[in-house]
């Protein structure tokens, strides 16, 4: 089967001389995208940073289906752990209804930011409900079919939009896997954020051997993976060597992957335990035009993957165009969806 190929971009402030600059770069880059005919276009929500810029995904979304008319835009992912649900549907009814049929709502489970920026976004009060309640309550209100055991049953998330934004779950663990499975949602394991196909390897199988196909559902294998494409195998193997990933373990056993040693120390000192911090080169897709391409046609093949989001974590913007470019026209002869 042909491959979809997406793009999620993260407004990154390496070459871009303020926030203005990074969201202009993500604005002609989702216009690019659409020209070049990628399938989707997402963008990450992300607090405290200062190498990313995006931390209000759902006000990017919406200006960038402005600037575009064809291609889908949405989120990788809104953070629902901080918000409530009934607010997520309503905003992306808003969405759905100015551009139907083109909005994409994508959830992930981290905390998206440092600890403080976690505390900030916390409820101040009430009772926190977990993850997968609020997955499933997400789901209802988007769909306006509230279950009527809900205590809120009757309320509706306003807009309705004609067609919802269609809900994906992100992940980077078997236990992401397995919720999404469990729930017959779309599922997009992150390596760009794991770096560790073996994990990656579990968690798709979990995913496609315990999916529940209930109500209709159908079983969606996305993976968002690091990319970097030059002329040369040579070239991008110059580009790919100088990017790894922080893994910082803390002492109740949660574990985070981080861009940087110096962004690993303050998450660490933040979270208030005992840390440590692993260094590792990161597992990056690259080579010239054609590597590239027979190694995801490969990996579609081994995943059974339904869709490939590319994710360029290249300083300079130029040359993440030219990267982007470049991939897509490495595969000018596969069919790719509008």
């Amino acid at each position: 089967m042909g491959l979809k190929l997406s793009i999620l971009d993260q407004s990154p402030l390496n070459d871009a001389k303020s926030a203005t600059e990074a969201f202009q770069q993500t604005i002609e880059l989702a216009q690019k995208a659409e020209a070049w005919g990628y399938h989707r276009f997402w963008v990450t929500e992300h607090h405290g940073s200062d190498r990313l810029a995006g931390s209000s995904p759902e006000v990017l979304v919406s200006h960038l289906l402005a600037k575009t008319s064809r291609i889908r835009v949405g989120s990788g992912g809104v953070m629902l752990q901080h918000y409530s649900p009934y607010k997520v549907a309503e905003n992306f009814n808003v969405l759905a209804s100015l551009a139907p049929g083109r909005v994409d709502l994508g959830i992930g489970r981290g905390p998206g930011g440092m600890p403080r920026s976690t505390q900030a976004l916390k409820p101040m009060e009430g009772t926190v409900k977990p993850f997968s309640d609020k997955l499933v309550e997400l789901g209802q209100f988007l769909r306006n079919q509230l279950d009527e055991s809900h205590p809120l049953y009757g309320l509706r998330a306003s807009p309705s939009p004609t067609q919802p934004a269609d809900l994906y779950l992100l992940g980077t663990t078997t236990a992401s896997a397995a919720l999404a499975a469990s729930l017959g949602m779309p599922y997009v394991f992150a390596l760009f954020l794991n770096s560790d196909e073996q994990v990656m390897a579990e968690s798709v199988d979990i995913y496609q051997s315990q999916f529940n196909a209930m109500k209709g559902a159908q079983m969606q294998t996305l993976l968002a993976l690091p990319v970097m494409v030059a002329d040369t195998d040579e070239a991008a193997q110059d580009l790919a060597s100088g990017l790894i990933v922080v893994r910082v373990g803390l002492e109740s056993g949660r574990t985070y992957m981080l861009t940087t040693v110096e962004a690993a120390e303050e998450f660490g000192k933040q979270s208030g335990e005992r840390y440590s911090i692993k260094i590792q080169q990161a597992n990056v897709v690259h080579g010239g035009p054609e590597t590239v391409r027979k190694k995801l046609e490969a990996m579609q093949s081994r995943y059974h993957a339904d869709e490939i989001f590319a994710v360029t974590a290249m300083p300079d913007f130029q040359k993440r165009l030219y990267s982007y470019e470049l991939l897509r026209e490495a595969f000018a002869q596969v069919t790719v969806s509008p």
